[in-house]
């Protein structure tokens, strides 16, 4: 094979990749895909149960539960929960391991296994209408869950 050939055999190869990775849609070329989020809002208690006497054990029994559902394990820190007048929860040093859940309280509390607390002096979630939103640390909505007008009442259960 001749040397002219060979340059020939080779620009046609250059060009031919140059002109595939042009083709390419931006998805296949901006490395890994955005998959679809494995974290959901998977039970909402709206509603604590009993009277709504303010005190902190009532607060604490008006949550949101956060599921990861995938296999792997989520960093949370900077996700945000709120509901839909704006009041908003910011996750801090929380990873969420594959299949794990973790209920975030409305009330004042210690952090531990599961829990989480806002560490309100109020109620956040509307008994009879209100939308919880769940952003990743970009601010993109990744779940949300409503009730009473928009979801026809009672309480959240999947």
């Amino acid at each position: 094979m001749s040397s002219r050939t060979t340059r020939r055999i080779a620009a046609v190869l250059v060009a031919g990749a140059a002109l595939g990775a042009v083709a390419l849609p931006a998805s296949a070329d901006s490395g890994p895909q955005d998959r679809r989020s494995n974290v959901k809002i998977s039970d909402v208690q709206y509603d604590s149960p009993g009277h709504d006497n303010g005190s902190n054990r009532s607060l604490n029994k008006e949550w949101v539960e956060i599921t990861n559902t995938g296999r792997r394990g989520v960093n949370l820190n900077g996700w945000t929960l709120s509901n839909k007048d704006g009041r908003t929860y910011t996750f801090n040093r929380l990873r969420l391991d594959g299949h794990e859940t973790v209920r975030v309280h409305t009330g004042k509390g210690r952090d531990h296994d599961g829990h989480v607390f806002q560490d309100r002096r109020n109620y956040v979630w509307d008994n009879r209408s209100d939308t919880a939103t769940l952003r990743n640390d970009n601010g993109r909505r990744v779940d949300d869950e409503s009730w009473g007008r928009h979801n026809g009442g009672g309480n959240h259960r999947r």
